[in-house]
Protein backbone atom coordinates (compact mmCIF):
# COMPACT_ATOMS: atom_id res chain seq x y z
CA UNK A 1 0.00 0.00 0.00
CA UNK A 2 3.04 2.70 1.08
CA UNK A 3 4.74 1.92 -2.58
CA UNK A 4 1.27 2.88 -4.27
CA UNK A 5 1.29 5.48 -2.46
CA UNK A 6 4.36 6.88 -2.85
CA UNK A 7 3.87 6.21 -6.64
CA UNK A 8 0.84 8.78 -6.70
CA UNK A 9 2.52 11.15 -3.91
CA UNK A 10 5.77 11.22 -6.42
CA UNK A 11 3.38 12.11 -9.32
CA UNK A 12 1.42 14.83 -7.37
CA UNK A 13 4.02 16.09 -6.26
CA UNK A 14 6.32 16.15 -9.92
CA UNK A 15 2.57 17.98 -11.13
CA UNK A 16 2.51 20.27 -8.39
CA UNK A 17 5.94 21.76 -8.34
CA UNK A 18 5.64 21.99 -12.25
CA UNK A 19 2.11 24.14 -11.89
CA UNK A 20 4.30 26.23 -9.56
CA UNK A 21 7.10 26.84 -11.71
CA UNK A 22 9.70 24.91 -9.98
CA UNK A 23 12.35 23.53 -12.36
CA UNK A 24 11.64 20.68 -14.02
CA UNK A 25 14.88 19.34 -13.52
CA UNK A 26 14.78 19.53 -9.38
CA UNK A 27 11.10 18.38 -9.63
CA UNK A 28 11.76 15.46 -11.13
CA UNK A 29 14.70 14.78 -8.95
CA UNK A 30 12.70 15.37 -5.42
CA UNK A 31 9.63 13.15 -7.44
CA UNK A 32 12.06 10.27 -8.43
CA UNK A 33 13.34 10.51 -4.27
CA UNK A 34 9.71 10.24 -2.72
CA UNK A 35 8.83 7.54 -5.07
CA UNK A 36 12.48 5.28 -4.34
CA UNK A 37 12.06 6.10 -0.34
CA UNK A 38 8.23 4.68 -0.45
CA UNK A 39 9.25 1.96 -2.46
CA UNK A 40 11.80 0.79 -0.48
CA UNK A 41 14.84 1.18 -3.05
CA UNK A 42 18.19 2.58 -1.98
CA UNK A 43 19.04 6.37 -2.65
CA UNK A 44 22.32 4.98 -4.66
CA UNK A 45 20.40 3.00 -6.53
CA UNK A 46 17.65 5.33 -7.53
CA UNK A 47 20.04 8.53 -7.91
CA UNK A 48 23.31 6.69 -9.19
CA UNK A 49 21.40 4.12 -11.50
CA UNK A 50 18.37 4.03 -12.59
CA UNK A 51 17.74 7.69 -12.67
CA UNK A 52 20.31 8.45 -15.17
CA UNK A 53 21.64 5.24 -16.58
CA UNK A 54 19.96 1.82 -18.23
CA UNK A 55 17.87 1.75 -20.65
CA UNK A 56 15.32 4.30 -19.49
CA UNK A 57 18.06 6.56 -17.81
CA UNK A 58 18.00 10.30 -18.55
CA UNK A 59 21.68 9.95 -19.65
CA UNK A 60 21.00 7.50 -21.62
CA UNK A 61 18.13 9.16 -23.41
CA UNK A 62 20.41 12.32 -23.72
CA UNK A 63 23.33 10.19 -25.27
CA UNK A 64 21.00 8.46 -27.85
CA UNK A 65 19.39 12.33 -28.85
CA UNK A 66 21.76 14.58 -28.65
CA UNK A 67 22.39 15.01 -32.23
CA UNK A 68 18.99 15.20 -32.90
CA UNK A 69 18.43 18.19 -30.30
CA UNK A 70 21.45 19.68 -31.26
CA UNK A 71 20.83 19.95 -34.73
CA UNK A 72 17.61 21.38 -34.53
CA UNK A 73 18.22 24.24 -32.00
CA UNK A 74 20.86 25.18 -34.63
CA UNK A 75 18.94 24.75 -37.67
CA UNK A 76 15.65 26.53 -35.88
CA UNK A 77 17.84 29.47 -34.56
CA UNK A 78 19.38 30.29 -38.12
CA UNK A 79 15.78 30.34 -39.42
CA UNK A 80 15.05 32.91 -36.71
CA UNK A 81 18.51 35.07 -36.54
CA UNK A 82 18.35 35.25 -40.30
CA UNK A 83 15.03 36.64 -40.16
CA UNK A 84 13.82 33.91 -42.79
CA UNK A 85 11.32 32.58 -39.98
CA UNK A 86 9.86 35.65 -39.64
CA UNK A 87 9.42 36.18 -43.38
CA UNK A 88 7.51 32.99 -44.04
CA UNK A 89 5.24 34.48 -41.52
CA UNK A 90 4.89 37.96 -42.49
CA UNK A 91 3.77 36.59 -46.18
CA UNK A 92 1.50 33.64 -45.05
CA UNK A 93 -0.38 37.48 -42.88
CA UNK A 94 -0.12 39.36 -45.49
CA UNK A 95 -1.55 36.57 -47.87
CA UNK A 96 -4.70 35.98 -45.61
CA UNK A 97 -5.03 39.35 -43.56
CA UNK A 98 -5.73 39.25 -39.71
CA UNK A 99 -8.96 38.76 -39.42
CA UNK A 100 -7.53 35.25 -40.33
CA UNK A 101 -4.89 35.33 -37.37
CA UNK A 102 -6.06 31.55 -35.85
CA UNK A 103 -5.43 30.10 -39.33
CA UNK A 104 -2.13 32.33 -39.73
CA UNK A 105 -0.89 31.59 -36.35
CA UNK A 106 -1.30 27.69 -36.72
CA UNK A 107 -0.44 27.63 -40.42
CA UNK A 108 3.00 29.12 -39.51
CA UNK A 109 3.81 27.09 -36.39
CA UNK A 110 2.87 24.26 -38.52
CA UNK A 111 5.36 24.90 -41.38
CA UNK A 112 7.97 25.55 -39.52
CA UNK A 113 7.55 23.07 -36.75
CA UNK A 114 7.43 20.03 -39.92
CA UNK A 115 10.43 21.59 -41.36
CA UNK A 116 12.43 20.60 -38.20
CA UNK A 117 12.41 23.89 -36.50
CA UNK A 118 12.30 23.21 -32.56
CA UNK A 119 9.17 23.80 -30.59
CA UNK A 120 10.05 26.90 -28.43
CA UNK A 121 12.23 29.12 -31.86
CA UNK A 122 8.42 28.75 -33.36
CA UNK A 123 6.78 30.40 -30.35
CA UNK A 124 9.41 33.24 -29.86
CA UNK A 125 9.08 33.89 -33.71
CA UNK A 126 5.46 33.62 -33.72
CA UNK A 127 4.67 35.84 -31.05
CA UNK A 128 6.09 39.19 -31.33
CA UNK A 129 3.98 38.99 -34.90
CA UNK A 130 0.97 37.68 -32.88
CA UNK A 131 1.45 40.70 -30.70
CA UNK A 132 0.38 42.84 -33.85
CA UNK A 133 -2.38 40.42 -35.32
CA UNK A 134 -3.78 40.20 -31.76
CA UNK A 135 -4.25 43.88 -31.46
CA UNK A 136 -5.56 44.20 -34.72
CA UNK A 137 -8.35 41.61 -34.85
CA UNK A 138 -9.03 42.14 -31.17
CA UNK A 139 -8.04 38.28 -30.76
CA UNK A 140 -7.78 37.12 -27.30
CA UNK A 141 -4.91 35.90 -26.42
CA UNK A 142 -5.62 32.39 -24.72
CA UNK A 143 -6.83 31.79 -28.73
CA UNK A 144 -3.98 32.74 -30.05
CA UNK A 145 -2.15 30.55 -27.48
CA UNK A 146 -4.09 27.83 -28.48
CA UNK A 147 -3.48 27.84 -31.95
CA UNK A 148 -0.17 28.07 -31.81
CA UNK A 149 -0.40 25.20 -29.42
CA UNK A 150 -2.43 23.45 -32.43
CA UNK A 151 0.24 24.13 -34.96
CA UNK A 152 3.26 23.49 -33.31
CA UNK A 153 2.09 20.63 -30.98
CA UNK A 154 -0.10 18.11 -32.63
CA UNK A 155 -0.43 16.88 -36.13
CA UNK A 156 2.72 18.05 -36.86
CA UNK A 157 4.76 16.39 -33.65
CA UNK A 158 3.20 12.93 -33.93
CA UNK A 159 0.58 12.22 -37.33
CA UNK A 160 2.38 13.82 -40.00
CA UNK A 161 4.96 11.04 -41.90
CA UNK A 162 7.98 12.10 -42.30
CA UNK A 163 8.40 14.75 -39.39
CA UNK A 164 11.88 14.83 -37.76
CA UNK A 165 10.28 15.43 -34.17
CA UNK A 166 11.65 13.63 -31.37
CA UNK A 167 8.51 11.52 -31.06
CA UNK A 168 8.64 9.87 -34.93
CA UNK A 169 11.81 9.61 -34.48
CA UNK A 170 11.75 7.56 -31.24
CA UNK A 171 8.98 5.11 -32.81
CA UNK A 172 11.60 4.57 -35.43
CA UNK A 173 14.11 3.83 -33.71
CA UNK A 174 12.89 1.49 -31.21
CA UNK A 175 10.73 -0.46 -33.85
CA UNK A 176 12.80 -0.65 -36.75
CA UNK A 177 10.70 1.73 -38.93
CA UNK A 178 11.18 4.59 -40.68
CA UNK A 179 9.36 8.01 -40.81
CA UNK A 180 7.24 7.46 -42.49
CA UNK A 181 5.67 4.08 -40.85
CA UNK A 182 1.53 4.05 -41.03
CA UNK A 183 1.10 7.23 -43.35
CA UNK A 184 -2.69 6.74 -44.15
CA UNK A 185 -3.49 6.47 -40.71
CA UNK A 186 -1.46 9.22 -39.53
CA UNK A 187 -2.51 11.85 -42.36
CA UNK A 188 -6.15 10.72 -41.13
CA UNK A 189 -5.42 11.63 -37.91
CA UNK A 190 -3.40 14.87 -39.07
CA UNK A 191 -7.16 15.99 -40.69
CA UNK A 192 -9.04 15.13 -37.38
CA UNK A 193 -6.94 17.40 -35.38
CA UNK A 194 -6.74 20.17 -38.09
CA UNK A 195 -10.00 19.95 -38.92
CA UNK A 196 -11.77 19.55 -35.13
CA UNK A 197 -9.00 21.98 -33.95
CA UNK A 198 -9.86 25.19 -36.37
CA UNK A 199 -13.80 24.54 -35.76
CA UNK A 200 -13.15 24.97 -32.21
CA UNK A 201 -10.93 27.67 -32.06
CA UNK A 202 -12.99 29.96 -34.70
CA UNK A 203 -16.00 28.70 -32.93
CA UNK A 204 -14.50 30.04 -29.32
CA UNK A 205 -13.54 33.49 -31.26
CA UNK A 206 -16.95 33.80 -32.66
CA UNK A 207 -18.52 33.43 -28.96
CA UNK A 208 -16.12 35.50 -27.33
CA UNK A 209 -17.17 38.67 -30.29
CA UNK A 210 -20.56 37.92 -29.28
CA UNK A 211 -19.98 38.82 -25.26
CA UNK A 212 -17.21 41.50 -25.83
CA UNK A 213 -14.11 39.54 -25.22
CA UNK A 214 -10.61 40.49 -26.89
CA UNK A 215 -7.47 41.01 -26.61
CA UNK A 216 -5.98 42.67 -23.58
CA UNK A 217 -1.81 43.77 -23.79
CA UNK A 218 0.07 42.41 -20.82
CA UNK A 219 3.51 43.47 -20.14
CA UNK A 220 5.06 40.57 -21.80
CA UNK A 221 3.45 41.53 -25.10
CA UNK A 222 5.01 44.76 -24.74
CA UNK A 223 8.57 43.37 -24.64
CA UNK A 224 7.88 40.85 -27.28
CA UNK A 225 6.46 43.22 -29.24
CA UNK A 226 9.91 45.30 -29.82
CA UNK A 227 11.19 42.51 -31.63
CA UNK A 228 8.43 42.73 -34.38
CA UNK A 229 10.24 45.45 -36.80
CA UNK A 230 13.53 42.96 -37.44
CA UNK A 231 10.92 40.52 -38.48
CA UNK A 232 10.83 42.88 -41.23
CA UNK A 233 14.06 42.90 -42.41
CA UNK A 234 14.72 39.30 -43.74
CA UNK A 235 14.84 37.49 -46.81
CA UNK A 236 12.35 37.17 -49.07
CA UNK A 237 9.93 34.75 -48.07
CA UNK A 238 10.40 32.37 -51.49
CA UNK A 239 14.03 32.48 -50.66
CA UNK A 240 13.14 32.06 -46.72
CA UNK A 241 11.00 28.75 -47.24
CA UNK A 242 13.58 27.09 -48.91
CA UNK A 243 15.79 25.88 -45.88
CA UNK A 244 12.65 24.37 -45.42
CA UNK A 245 12.33 22.29 -48.43
CA UNK A 246 15.90 21.18 -48.50
CA UNK A 247 15.26 19.74 -44.52
CA UNK A 248 11.80 18.02 -45.52
CA UNK A 249 13.46 17.08 -48.98
CA UNK A 250 16.45 15.44 -47.96
CA UNK A 251 13.95 13.44 -45.52
CA UNK A 252 11.65 12.53 -47.74
CA UNK A 253 13.82 11.95 -51.37
CA UNK A 254 15.03 8.36 -50.33
CA UNK A 255 11.28 7.06 -49.37
CA UNK A 256 9.75 8.67 -52.62
CA UNK A 257 12.64 7.29 -54.83
CA UNK A 258 12.51 3.98 -53.14
CA UNK A 259 8.03 4.13 -53.28
CA UNK A 260 8.43 5.35 -57.02
CA UNK A 261 10.49 2.55 -57.56
CA UNK A 262 13.40 4.46 -59.22
CA UNK A 263 15.38 3.25 -56.93
CA UNK A 264 16.54 0.39 -53.81
CA UNK A 265 19.45 0.31 -51.15
CA UNK A 266 21.22 -1.95 -54.26
CA UNK A 267 21.33 1.15 -57.13
CA UNK A 268 24.45 1.63 -57.94
CA UNK A 269 25.77 5.03 -57.08
CA UNK A 270 23.39 5.79 -54.70
CA UNK A 271 22.01 2.92 -52.67
CA UNK A 272 24.21 3.43 -50.08
CA UNK A 273 22.86 6.63 -49.26
CA UNK A 274 18.82 4.95 -49.46
CA UNK A 275 20.41 2.57 -47.16
CA UNK A 276 21.75 4.78 -44.56
CA UNK A 277 18.58 7.10 -44.47
CA UNK A 278 16.34 3.76 -43.95
CA UNK A 279 18.63 2.75 -41.57
CA UNK A 280 19.36 5.76 -39.36
CA UNK A 281 16.50 7.52 -37.74
CA UNK A 282 18.34 9.45 -35.83
CA UNK A 283 21.54 10.89 -38.10
CA UNK A 284 19.14 10.97 -41.20
CA UNK A 285 17.06 13.75 -40.06
CA UNK A 286 19.80 14.98 -38.11
CA UNK A 287 21.79 15.37 -41.79
CA UNK A 288 19.13 16.83 -43.23
CA UNK A 289 19.30 19.68 -40.31
CA UNK A 290 22.52 20.28 -40.70
CA UNK A 291 21.97 20.69 -44.76
CA UNK A 292 19.52 22.91 -43.48
CA UNK A 293 21.42 25.69 -41.69
CA UNK A 294 24.20 25.19 -44.07
CA UNK A 295 21.62 26.29 -47.01
CA UNK A 296 20.68 29.48 -44.19
CA UNK A 297 24.11 30.56 -44.46
CA UNK A 298 24.52 29.63 -48.49
CA UNK A 299 21.05 31.48 -48.99
CA UNK A 300 20.91 34.84 -46.97
CA UNK A 301 24.23 37.17 -47.55
CA UNK A 302 23.40 39.46 -44.70
CA UNK A 303 23.27 36.47 -42.66
CA UNK A 304 26.81 34.86 -43.13
CA UNK A 305 28.66 37.74 -40.59
CA UNK A 306 26.10 36.26 -37.54
CA UNK A 307 26.23 32.54 -38.73
CA UNK A 308 28.94 31.07 -36.28
CA UNK A 309 27.05 33.38 -33.02
CA UNK A 310 23.53 31.92 -34.31
CA UNK A 311 25.30 28.29 -34.49
CA UNK A 312 26.74 28.80 -31.20
CA UNK A 313 23.64 30.17 -29.75
CA UNK A 314 22.03 27.58 -31.40
CA UNK A 315 23.74 24.61 -29.33
CA UNK A 316 23.38 26.41 -26.32
CA UNK A 317 19.60 26.62 -26.54
CA UNK A 318 19.48 23.09 -27.59
CA UNK A 319 20.97 21.95 -23.82
CA UNK A 320 17.69 22.66 -21.69
CA UNK A 321 15.18 21.24 -23.55
CA UNK A 322 17.26 17.92 -24.09
CA UNK A 323 18.10 17.94 -20.30
CA UNK A 324 14.27 18.83 -19.53
CA UNK A 325 13.05 15.92 -21.09
CA UNK A 326 15.42 13.70 -19.59
CA UNK A 327 14.95 14.50 -16.43
CA UNK A 328 11.25 13.38 -17.09
CA UNK A 329 12.42 10.44 -18.56
CA UNK A 330 14.74 9.89 -15.89
CA UNK A 331 12.02 10.05 -12.95
CA UNK A 332 9.75 7.28 -15.07
CA UNK A 333 13.06 5.41 -15.34
CA UNK A 334 12.59 4.79 -11.13
CA UNK A 335 9.09 4.77 -11.56
CA UNK A 336 9.32 1.47 -13.99
CA UNK A 337 11.71 -0.43 -11.08
CA UNK A 338 8.97 -0.37 -8.48
CA UNK A 339 6.31 -3.33 -8.21
CA UNK A 340 3.88 -0.66 -8.36
CA UNK A 341 4.27 -0.06 -12.05
CA UNK A 342 5.03 -3.95 -12.90
CA UNK A 343 1.47 -4.40 -11.60
CA UNK A 344 0.29 -1.88 -13.52
CA UNK A 345 2.04 -2.90 -16.94
CA UNK A 346 0.44 -6.45 -16.57
CA UNK A 347 -3.05 -4.92 -15.66
CA UNK A 348 -2.96 -2.92 -19.12
CA UNK A 349 -1.62 -5.69 -20.55
CA UNK A 350 -4.56 -8.17 -19.32
CA UNK A 351 -7.33 -5.65 -20.01
CA UNK A 352 -9.77 -7.34 -22.41
CA UNK A 353 -9.27 -4.58 -25.15
CA UNK A 354 -8.32 -5.46 -28.97
CA UNK A 355 -4.20 -4.55 -28.84
CA UNK A 356 -4.28 -1.13 -30.65
CA UNK A 357 -6.32 0.27 -27.90
CA UNK A 358 -4.49 -1.20 -25.29
CA UNK A 359 -1.55 0.22 -27.01
CA UNK A 360 -3.45 3.44 -26.80
CA UNK A 361 -4.33 3.37 -22.83
CA UNK A 362 -1.30 2.41 -21.96
CA UNK A 363 0.90 4.68 -23.90
CA UNK A 364 -1.25 7.76 -23.12
CA UNK A 365 -1.18 6.64 -19.33
CA UNK A 366 2.51 6.71 -19.29
CA UNK A 367 2.51 9.79 -20.93
CA UNK A 368 -0.08 11.47 -18.62
CA UNK A 369 2.23 10.35 -15.52
CA UNK A 370 5.61 11.89 -16.65
CA UNK A 371 3.99 14.56 -18.18
CA UNK A 372 6.19 14.36 -21.61
CA UNK A 373 5.05 12.89 -24.92
CA UNK A 374 8.33 12.13 -25.68
CA UNK A 375 8.98 10.90 -22.07
CA UNK A 376 6.19 8.30 -22.30
CA UNK A 377 6.57 7.00 -25.59
CA UNK A 378 10.40 5.92 -24.63
CA UNK A 379 9.18 4.64 -21.93
CA UNK A 380 6.62 2.91 -23.58
CA UNK A 381 8.84 1.31 -26.25
CA UNK A 382 11.12 0.06 -23.53
CA UNK A 383 8.30 -1.56 -20.83
CA UNK A 384 5.56 -2.69 -23.55
CA UNK A 385 6.19 -2.48 -27.41
CA UNK A 386 7.76 -5.97 -27.38
CA UNK A 387 4.99 -7.51 -26.19
CA UNK A 388 2.40 -6.04 -28.68
CA UNK A 389 4.41 -6.66 -31.45
CA UNK A 390 4.49 -10.33 -30.24
CA UNK A 391 0.46 -10.07 -29.93
CA UNK A 392 0.48 -9.56 -33.88
CA UNK A 393 0.68 -6.02 -34.33
CA UNK A 394 2.37 -4.95 -37.21
CA UNK A 395 5.47 -2.53 -36.53
CA UNK A 396 4.11 0.32 -38.96
CA UNK A 397 1.06 0.33 -37.22
CA UNK A 398 2.36 0.51 -33.75
CA UNK A 399 4.60 3.31 -34.53
CA UNK A 400 1.91 5.40 -35.36
CA UNK A 401 -0.73 4.94 -32.90
CA UNK A 402 2.30 4.70 -29.87
CA UNK A 403 3.48 7.83 -31.53
CA UNK A 404 -0.05 9.27 -31.57
CA UNK A 405 -1.37 8.35 -28.80
CA UNK A 406 2.12 9.96 -26.56
CA UNK A 407 0.72 13.05 -28.02
CA UNK A 408 -2.64 13.09 -26.49
CA UNK A 409 -2.92 12.60 -22.36
CA UNK A 410 1.04 13.78 -22.31
CA UNK A 411 -0.39 18.06 -22.10
CA UNK A 412 -1.81 17.69 -18.40
CA UNK A 413 -1.07 20.77 -16.62
CA UNK A 414 2.41 19.68 -15.35
CA UNK A 415 3.99 19.43 -19.30
CA UNK A 416 7.08 21.23 -19.43
CA UNK A 417 5.98 22.51 -23.30
CA UNK A 418 2.88 23.57 -21.61
CA UNK A 419 4.46 25.47 -19.20
CA UNK A 420 7.28 26.97 -21.20
CA UNK A 421 4.61 28.27 -23.54
CA UNK A 422 2.08 30.24 -20.78
CA UNK A 423 5.24 31.43 -19.21
CA UNK A 424 6.58 33.11 -22.51
CA UNK A 425 3.45 34.63 -23.47
CA UNK A 426 2.67 35.66 -19.87
CA UNK A 427 -0.30 33.74 -18.88
CA UNK A 428 -1.67 31.58 -15.94
CA UNK A 429 -2.95 28.06 -16.86
CA UNK A 430 -6.76 29.59 -15.67
CA UNK A 431 -6.66 31.72 -18.15
CA UNK A 432 -5.66 29.58 -21.22
CA UNK A 433 -5.00 25.93 -20.45
CA UNK A 434 -8.74 25.25 -21.23
CA UNK A 435 -8.31 25.90 -25.04
CA UNK A 436 -4.74 24.39 -24.99
CA UNK A 437 -6.46 21.37 -23.17
CA UNK A 438 -9.40 20.81 -26.28
CA UNK A 439 -6.92 20.95 -28.69
CA UNK A 440 -3.46 19.52 -27.84
CA UNK A 441 -5.50 16.58 -25.45
CA UNK A 442 -9.11 16.55 -26.20
CA UNK A 443 -9.15 16.30 -29.93
CA UNK A 444 -5.88 14.41 -30.65
CA UNK A 445 -6.99 12.01 -28.34
CA UNK A 446 -10.48 11.09 -30.60
CA UNK A 447 -8.11 11.38 -33.76
CA UNK A 448 -6.25 8.20 -32.28
CA UNK A 449 -9.74 6.69 -31.57
CA UNK A 450 -10.15 7.85 -35.21
CA UNK A 451 -7.04 6.22 -36.90
CA UNK A 452 -7.21 2.97 -34.78
CA UNK A 453 -10.66 2.35 -36.25
CA UNK A 454 -8.79 2.83 -39.92
CA UNK A 455 -6.32 0.63 -38.99
CA UNK A 456 -8.33 -2.36 -38.06
CA UNK A 457 -10.06 -2.02 -41.19
CA UNK A 458 -6.82 -1.70 -43.17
Amino acid sequence: MLANLGLLAGLVLLIIMALRGVNILVAALVSSLVVAITNGMGFSAALLDHFPFGPLGAFSFAGKFFVLFLTGAIFGKMMASSGAAGSIASAITRGLGAKRTILITMLVCALLTYGGVVVFVVIFTMYPLGVALMREANLPKRLFCGATALGAGTFTMTALPGTPSIHNVIAATSLGTDLFAGALIGLTAAAVMFVLGMAYLEREWTKARAIGEGYQVNDQDKAMENLAPALEHGPAWKLSILPLAVVLGTIILPRLLTALGLADEDTAGIGGIIAFASGEPILWPSFALVLGATSCVVLFAEFRAKAMESLGAGANDSIMPLLNTAAVIGFGSVVTQTDGFGSFSQWVLGLPLPPLLSVFTSVSVVSAIVGSGSGGLQIFMQTFAERYLEMGVEPEVLHRIATLGSGGIDSLPHCGAVIAMLTIMGLKHKEAYKDIFVVTVAIPVIATLVAIGLALLL
